[in-house]
């Protein structure tokens, strides 16, 4: 283990939490600054419309992404092995995510439609499903990790260290795991009725917890025993409880739209349908990412002697990318309902001009992520404790793989354009294609050469081919629309 930087990657990583503090609190002022105004998605200038709407989103999503990478950074200190059982953890991880967050924002839908409504016994009905189905789901998810999580690590690697450490760890985040599905429900519940800062509070709240007792748990310091990959595992579902906890005493206190009561409760059919017309597109779509993810630790697997660093270099570069892409996604969560307003208000040339904003804001974004893994992909690395090895694995495998951000960019934009203009099937053809059409057989193929370093253009075939079909899309619905 190389302890001489550690102390200087923790600082680097608790330095994220003040910044969230500080930009949480940025947008705390604007808001009470500038008052909301009714139709303000039609009449206010739309830059400053789109940071307006985007801003609590791309800090709230950026949040969700230091769970994972904080996890990675200290269990590689304790061994590779350990980094590559977290990495190989991920696709099971983004599994649970995908049933959570989509049903959660079904849930959110049909909420905040009851509300405009003003169908208050259909507003608490439909709180009190969600909250049951975030309990169904965490037992099903349960449920599966008896039975699946330890041929599900056999099957990527016969390293039995790494099986080890992969088991103890995922089987505490999905045993446990009742705060996250808790906490995405609660949450959504929050934005449902417009409180997202207190959204952006009970997320700060889990991250800043699972950061400080990362560390303390898996080295054992102070009066703490030394877990290792456990302590990594038990500080994720310590923080996400409590996260969950301060978003349903935010629920009960100021969510005052919303009347929770287990009396008399039972579960509805009919609700649970709705929900789930809306929640499940975007579970399958984030099911499919977690389908590729493993897949292609398969493919990466078939690389012997360096096949396990391979896998914890996808791992790396899986969560180093989650924080150039969750900003974008939170930028486009407020781009949809703008586009859609002005779809209905039929005020065309607003929606050009969200469009344009939201896309060069997005390759701004993107183009920082580029510059990053083109220039400083040691560094990057370094902070994982990286061996000669994955180093030698990892920098030609960031510096090919940066330039697809740029098309990324554009590709999710106008997914979300689709979705605002009611073309979500559009989005959802190119994002299912792009992974299970295009970048698994390319990887394969590619992988057929024998030279890893070969497997990660697949990243820039997919994507070019999935900004060709976004842009044809994309002519046709403005077709359709003049």
């Amino acid at each position: 283990m190389k302890n001489g930087n550690m102390a200087t990657r923790a600082i680097a990583v608790l330095f994220l939490c003040p910044l969230d503090i500080y930009f949480s609190f940025q947008y705390i002022v604007q808001m009470q600054e500038n008052s909301v105004k009714e139709n303000k998605m039609g009449v206010m200038p739309v830059g400053r419309l789109l940071v307006n709407m985007s801003l609590p989103m791309m800090i709230s999503m950026f949040v969700l992404s230091l769970y994972n990478i904080v996890d990675s950074i200290f269990v590689s200190q304790i061994s590779e092995e350990a980094l590559t059982a977290v990495s190989m953890s991920f696709p099971f991880q983004i599994l649970m995510v995908s049933f959570g967050l989509g049903t959660a924002v079904g849930v959110n839908a049909l909420l905040s439609m009851r509300l405009g409504q003003k169908n208050q016994e259909a507003v608490n009905k439909s709180a009190m499903n969600g909250i049951f189905l975030a309990a169904v789901t965490y037992i099903f998810f349960a449920i599966l990790c008896a039975i699946f999580v330890p041929p599900y690590f056999r099957s990527q690697t016969q390293n039995q260290a790494i099986i080890d450490d992969g088991i103890t760890y995922l089987s505490i985040c999905m045993f446990l795991g009742f705060g996250q599905f808790a906490q995405m429900m609660f949450d959504r519940l929050l934005q449902a009725t417009g409180k997202t800062i207190w959204t952006m509070a009970s997320q700060l709240v889990g991250a800043i917890f699972n950061i400080i007792f990362d560390p303390i748990l898996i080295f054992g310091i102070g009066p703490f025993p030394k877990m290792g990959i456990a302590g990594a595992a038990a500080a994720t579902v310590a923080g996400q409880i409590l996260a969950a906890c301060v978003s349903l005493v935010f629920n009960l206190k100021v969510n005052h739209e919303v009347h929770y009561s287990l009396k008399g409760f039972r579960p509805d059919l009919a609700v649970i349908l709705q929900i789930y017309k809306v929640g499940a597109p975007s579970i399958v779509l984030q099911a499919v990412g977690s389908l590729t993810s493993y897949t292609m630790n398969l493919i990466l697997g078939m690389f012997k002697g360096i096949a396990d660093t391979a896998i914890a270099v996808y791992g790396v570069y899986f969560k180093l990318n989650s924080f150039v892409f969750m900003p974008v996604f939170g930028l486009n969560s407020g781009l949809v309902p703008i586009i859609a307003y002005n779809y209905g208000a039929k005020k065309p040339e607003r929606i050009i001009r969200a469009i344009k904003f939201a896309i060069i804001a997005a390759c701004v974004i993107m183009a920082v992520g580029v510059s990053l893994f083109e220039f400083f992909p040691k560094q990057l690395f370094e902070m994982f404790n990286a061996s000669d090895k994955m180093l030698e694995i990892g920098i030609p495998a960031l510096r090919t793989i940066a330039p697809s951000f740029m098309g990324a960019a554009v590709c999710i934009c106008l997914g979300s354009v689709f979705q605002a203009l009611g073309s979500a099937s559009y989005s959802m053809f190119v994002s299912i294609a792009r992974q299970l059409l295009f970048l698994l057989p390319s990887a394969y193929l590619l992988s057929l050469t024998g030279k890893i370093n070969n497997v990660w253009w697949c990243f820039i075939i997919a994507e070019t081919i999935s900004i060709t079909l976004s842009l044809i899309f994309f002519r046709v619905k403005a077709a359709l629309y003049h």
